[in-house]
């Protein structure tokens, strides 16, 4: 089995490096309470997960966004989301989830304008979207905000009364928007009474319309704006499905939550991660392994799951060219953010060094193409 595994493995090899030329990594950088990581391993032939980190000395955001059908939707999320959350917090005096609720709203319709001016050049546009993943904290004050099946997962201290648990317990933060989830599949089935193939079973996974698996996103249009479903134009790219009403949302899930002195970090990651590791399994790994590196731990981690499902080797996984390896696992992008809640001299001189600093982190939107550009330096 092994060798019938390493044969189209073997053909796919683009060299003898043992680096990973589709993975990217940063490590640590400062945000107000701590600092954080990323970590994002490319498989699709576009890379479609994109993620940031926005820091300030009194609020930080963090975004990942799993696309689907292409990049296009991850990518404008990227450049809108957190804007849309400086400004309207700016002109409400503060965060809040009617904030987030606005942001969210303003990138759909936005993402919306784009579609409905560009999509006759472009029709696969109406067919393109993203999962959209937000955390922030303000003022001690974490909010959690989900569209699809990205995942916050928080790692805290466990408490005298969990027994014998463990020194660490994984508390999961957001909802996922998968009609594979019995919970998600009933919602959306409730919404739909007259449509009885509103959700159905393709080769034992559950998907709308025989589509897609989540059921909230940003774009997706033409699975919410029964138009574009409609039109003969759209119909020579698509199969057409005679909505009679939308069947996916852009609204999402909130989560508001004070931030506690148990709570020790949080981890924001894309689905490609939460295929391979629990959340349990993710928060351990973080508690007993040194901060340096430890977002791209977890994503090593994952992909070593992908090699003992695959029966091969992780060093020979890590090597398939980009596309190819869409067939083992998806894009993987990992943000792992410290709680500092200590006063020690260290922790206060760290604070101190970075008070007033602002920045952003992007991640790149195509890994493969970054890692050739440094090769040519």
């Amino acid at each position: 089995m092994l060798e019938l595994w390493r044969r189209p493995l073997e053909m796919c090899f683009g060299g003898g490096s043992n680096d990973d030329s589709l993975l990217w990594h940063t490590d640590l950088k400062p945000h107000a309470s701590g600092n954080y990581s990323i970590a994002v391993v490319q498989a699709n032939s576009s890379l479609e997960d994109q993620a940031q980190v926005f820091t300030s000395p009194s609020q930080t955001f963090v975004g990942v966004y799993d696309g689907h059908g292409g990049p296009e939707a991850s990518r404008f999320i990227t450049n809108h989301l957190f804007t849309f959350l400086r400004r309207f917090g700016a002109e409400e005096g503060g965060l809040s989830e009617e904030v987030i609720k606005k942001a969210f709203e303003a990138t759909e319709e936005e993402f919306l304008r784009v579609v409905r001016e560009s999509w006759i050049a472009r029709p696969q546009i109406a067919s393109v979207g993203s999962c959209c993943l937000l955390g922030a904290i303000s003022n001690g004050v974490l909010y959690v905000a989900n569209l699809g099946d990205s995942r916050a997962v928080l790692g805290r201290k466990a408490l005298v009364r969990e027994g014998n648990c463990g020194p660490v317990v994984a508390e999961r933060l957001s909802t996922d928007h998968n009609v594979g989830v019995e919970e998600v599949r009933k919602e959306v089935q409730a919404l739909h009474p007259d449509d009885a193939h509103i959700v159905v079973c393709c080769r034992g996974v559950w998907r709308i319309k025989g589509i897609i698996q989540v059921s909230r996103s940003i774009g997706d249009v033409y699975l919410k704006k029964p138009d574009f479903d409609a039109n003969p134009l759209f119909q020579q790219f698509v199969c057409p499905l005679y909505l009679k009403r939308p069947v996916m949302t852009a609204e999402p899930s909130i989560l508001t939550r004070k931030l506690k002195v148990d709570d020790l970090f949080l981890i924001f990651a894309s689905d490609g991660l939460w295929e391979h590791l629990t959340d349990e399994a993710a928060v351990e790994i973080i508690y007993r392994s040194p901060r340096i590196g430890i977002a791209k731990r977890l994503v090593r981690a994952a992909i070593e799951e992908v090699a003992k499902k695959r029966e091969t080797r992780y060093e020979d996984l890590r090597k398939i060219e980009k596309g190819l390896r869409r067939h083992f696992h998806d894009d993987i992008t990992v943000i792992v953010l410290y709680l500092d809640h200590s006063d020690s001299q260290d922790s206060l001189e760290g604070r101190s060094r970075h008070q007033g600093v602002y920045d952003c982190v992007n991640t790149p939107i195509d890994i493969f193409s970054l890692r050739a550009g440094e090769a040519d330096l």
